[in-house]
């Protein structure tokens, strides 16, 4: 199989060179990028590691809190859980900021804790059930959970589109540039050999020649 090499280059001195230049950048460039890789890495497994069980901890509440909405409405009837959750504001604040992992830009989310005491619900203690609080307060707490785990999956999903984006770029240096360089660097050094060998003999036929004259 034949060597791949760089078309187009002259063998000249100069070309020599400039890629020479080239190569040991492209290399130095190959190291960088493989920390790089190898840190996003790291710390891909390390947010990985937070987010393990964090949906079932999610299902899990959100189960819970269903189960004692059923039983507060079996308890107090739809009417009353209906009327009851009109009272109840139904946003909360957020602001999505930033930060920086190795060059890639995820989100960061800050909040207003929606969780609150049975008063600042805004429903009445009389004609509600404790079960309507304990529902209530396990929503809250979901809706917190939710908010966590959907900025650490985003993180996630970033970091494996960049961890692909730098092994494809360090697969290509590794495997294609880095070696078309090397290849096309030896081929020009050995085409300025055969050059300077044939100057030498060119050279001594020309001397050669003037002697005999």
């Amino acid at each position: 199989m034949a060597q791949e090499m760089i078309e187009g280059i002259n063998p000249t001195r100069m070309e020599l060179l400039k890629l020479k230049d080239r190569e040991k950048l492209a290399v130095k460039g190959y190291s960088l990028l493989k920390e790089k890789r190898n840190a996003l890495i790291m710390e891909f497994f390390n947010i990985l590691e937070r987010v393990k069980g964090s949906r079932q901890i999610v299902e899990e509440n959100l189960q819970e809190a269903f189960d004692d909405l059923t039983e507060a409405q079996i308890i107090m009837g739809d009417l009353a859980v209906n009327k009851a959750s009109l009272s109840v504001k139904e946003s909360i604040e957020m602001d999505i900021d930033s930060r920086s992992i190795m060059g890639v830009v995820v989100p960061v989310v800050e909040y207003s804790s929606p969780q609150r005491s049975m008063v600042d619900r805004g429903y009445g203690f009389v004609d509600t059930s404790v079960k309507l609080d304990e529902a209530a307060k396990k929503f809250e707490e979901s809706l917190s959970l939710i908010i966590e785990l959907g900025e650490i999956e985003k993180t996630i999903i970033l970091l494996a589109a960049e961890i692909e984006s730098t092994k494809r770029r360090v697969n290509a240096l590794e495997n294609i540039i880095i070696p078309r360089l090397e290849n096309t660097v030896k081929h020009i050094e050995m085409r300025l050999e055969e050059m300077e060998r044939e100057n030498f003999v060119r050279l001594k036929v020309i001397k050669k020649a003037m002697e005999r004259e």
